[in-house]
């Protein structure tokens, strides 16, 4: 997974306030307290430590009110002293004076998305909500500044007539192309109607988040006997125990919900009442009543989105958030889907007759239901296969999987290697920190690595920066992973599933497409990119998980460290299409809501009441409506598409179609190769979106991506 990002059209003022690309909702801060000094606020100046490394041991709760309405207040100011220059624009006194301007907003806000992200609180949450609609006031301020866009119109207008380095050039366009797309062509009332949709929406979404959040732990499910988790390991039973005692529960078991439909120990638990529980639990988030529903704050959002499209002159909000994407329409997501659908429909449907027989066979005397899904599917892989996946946890121990898997396959790939610092400062005991050293020996970057859930964590997976790079701010990039793996009892070894295995590659990919940025403007840095491109280099450096020299160097025994069985290595490969199906239908059934929910009108779109009714009808509609499949996100918990990804989740199947075919590319030139490293860091991960993005990619692999390679890759051809 990516993070999420703000919403597209107040992401204006905020590619200038904050200058990394990969950008988590963002929210802010209650009033300063008036006894803070500036010299006790660490975000009131750069920090000291190592490339600019956040202070944590000095950042408290109360810093983040005052840094952010000084922040703002510094910003407005920098903005104020461009508009009011009266020497005509240029690129300098204009473009460049506005990448430079936010410096002081930016750290904090980085901060407090990481935070609010990856270890909150009540007042961080409460500083959230307060801060929501002021962030987006902010950013029309500077979007909607008329002055402001006429000085870029006029610097764009003029672009013609003076020789403009290609980055250069860009950022004139693709500014002056985010302004328009924010509304800066609109009439005054348009503009008034436009900082009003904004506004709301920035609280909408932050309630719709911390409802998400709130209803995962508050659902947590709570089981009376240990007889009723027969099928866990000893491991996940007592930790489920001390997860109890944590809720003042002593001698119950409780078992945390994860954000999406299914939940892993479905695929373990032999009690079917249990997991009926359990996913009954699972898609009612949000949609049940209560304080935390979300049928009311889903239906609104999607209005006010609609509304604001139309406005700014475009269909839908997905036709809006669509036309700085590759993508470029809403035909091309909507083929695509189509394409794929129906050959992942039919083979979820063989899928479930293949299940069905092993319940029958068991004499189950009952029909396949979604909670079985799981259960059943790690039967019928055992049988075919001779394949339980758990017999590969204990090979799959995180720090090998760390150390001498992601890392030692990017010293192999891009000749970067990895050394751990404890010198500077966490916001959780959990996390670690390293220094990461380029081909020649010099200093690349940090890189940090959170990678246990909590119940003050989203859930899913993200790479976030603290600071990111540009030629022009003469910073390096310090770069962070998050994961939800579950922290074992304290003294055991943290045993992986080859899921999660598979999610620490694929947030490196996004983690090496930071660390490697070589641009000169913020605008472009690292993972600033496309939304259905950014997915692609992370999509890529799974592919090293598997390889089998990388492989054998981390696959290892925790205890014995004898590795992995040639024969187990090849049920990996062997079994690597099953249940596809299933997975791809239920991606789909998910991005299809989203689209569903973006590509209508305000008039088309459900009341809180009908919102469940809006989805069956849609699921249907495009064909993708299995009993026994639910879509990985439903509405109500679905938080992609409340921030960043709004019509935006095809991303993930459109990235992997560059991504299938890249992998051939390299497969064909040699494989596990310094020269393919260094040809995929030159060509592509450096630029960051200095270049447009399909450039970038036929530059890389020398021309368009087949799908053919992705559907060989999933089975459904």
């Amino acid at each position: 997974m990516f993070c999420r990002k703000t919403e597209a059209s107040t992401m204006i003022a905020y590619k200038y306030v904050l200058t990394c690309a990969t950008l988590l909702f963002l929210a802010a801060c209650s009033q300063p307290d008036s006894n803070m000094t500036q010299n006790a606020n660490p975000f009131f100046s750069e920090s000291e430590l190592y490339l600019q490394y956040p202070a944590y041991d000095l950042i408290e709760d109360a810093h983040f009110a005052p840094a952010f309405e000084r922040g703002m207040e510094i910003q407005l100011e920098e903005i104020k002293a461009i508009t009011s220059n009266t020497e005509p624009a240029t690129f300098e006194n204009t473009l460049v004076a506005m990448q430079r301007s936010g410096q002081m907003l930016s750290r904090v806000s980085r901060v407090f998305s990481g935070m609010t992200s990856a270890h909150t609180n009540e007042t961080l949450e409460s500083i959230r909500a307060e801060m929501a609609p002021k962030r987006a006031a902010h950013s029309d301020a500077i979007g909607l500044n008329p002055v402001l866009f006429e000085r870029i119109k006029s610097v764009f207008d003029s672009r013609d007539s003076v020789a403009y380095d290609p980055e250069s050039r860009r950022l004139i366009e693709e500014t002056y192309k985010d302004f328009v797309r924010a509304g800066a062509n609109l009439s005054a009332d348009e503009k008034s109607s436009l900082m009003a949709f904004n506004t709301e929406l920035a609280s909408l979404q932050t309630s719709f988040s911390q409802n998400v959040l709130n209803e995962v732990n508050d659902k947590a499910i709570v089981v009376d006997s240990a007889d009723e988790l027969a099928g866990l390991t000893e491991g996940q039973i007592a930790k489920a125990a001390e997860a109890a005692t944590a809720r003042d529960m002593e001698g119950k078991f409780v078992i945390p919900l994860l954000n999406s439909s299914g939940q892993p120990v479905l695929g373990s638990l032999q009690n079917r009442a249990l997991r009926e529980r359990i996913y009954r639990t699972s898609i009612s988030r949000g949609n049940s009543g209560g304080a935390y529903d979300n049928k009311e704050n889903i239906s609104r959002i999607a209005r006010i989105r609609a509304d604001r499209a139309k406005l700014l002159g475009f269909d839908n909000h997905a036709a809006l958030g669509l036309s700085n994407q590759t993508a470029q329409t809403t035909q091309a997501v909507n083929e695509l889907l189509a394409t794929l659908a129906p050959p992942a429909v039919r083979n979820a449907k063989r899928e479930a007759a293949d299940l069905q027989r092993m319940i029958d066979s068991e004499g189950g005397n009952f029909d396949l239901a979604p909670w079985d899904w799981a259960f059943y599917t790690e039967k019928v892989r055992k049988d075919r296969f001779d394949f339980d996946a758990s017999e590969l946890k204990p090979y799959l121990e995180m720090n090998n999987v760390l150390e001498n898997g992601v890392f030692y396959a990017a010293e192999m790939v891009f000749g970067i290697t990895f050394k751990e610092r404890t010198d500077l400062p966490v916001y959780q005991e959990d996390v670690r920190v390293w220094e990461v050293f380029d081909h020649d020996g010099s200093s690349l970057a940090l890189f940090t690595g959170d990678f246990y859930a909590r119940e003050t964590k989203n859930g899913g997976a993200w790479m976030n920066a603290a600071v990111s790079q540009s030629g022009l701010m003469g910073s390096r990039p310090i770069i962070g992973n998050h994961q939800n793996i579950p922290k074992p009892l304290e003294g055991q070894p943290t045993l992986m599933t080859w899921s999660e295995v598979i999610t620490m590659f694929h947030e490196f990919g996004h983690a090496l497409h930071g660390m490697f940025s070589n641009v000169q403007y913020p605008r472009f840095s690292g993972t600033s990119v496309p939304r259905d491109f950014v997915e692609f280099p992370s999509q890529v450096n799974e592919m090293w998980a598997s390889w089998p020299d990388v492989l054998e160097h981390y696959a290892v025994h925790y205890e014995t460290g004898e590795p992995m069985p040639q024969a187990l290595l090849n049920k990996i490969f062997d079994s690597a299409q099953f249940n596809q199906g299933f997975e791809t239908t239920e991606y789909l059934a998910a991005s299809l809501l989203d689209q569903a929910w973006h590509q209508r009108t305000s008039n088309e779109l459900p009341t809180a009441d009908e919102v469940l009714e809006f989805e069956s009808e849609a699921l249907a509609a495009a064909g993708v409506a299995l009993d026994y499949i639910s879509p990985r996100y439903r509405s109500t918990y679905f938080s992609h598409i409340i921030g960043g990804y709004s019509a935006g989740y095809y991303s993930y199947i459109w990235s992997e179609v560059l991504d299938a075919d890249g992998v051939e590319w390299i497969k064909e030139n040699g494989g596990m190769t310094r020269e393919n490293g260094d040809r995929f860091r030159n060509e592509l991960l450096s630029k960051g979106g200095s270049v447009d993005a399909m450039t970038l990619y036929r530059n890389f692999s020398g021309g368009d991506a087949d799908i053919k390679h992705l559907l060989n890759r999933r089975g459904l051809n």
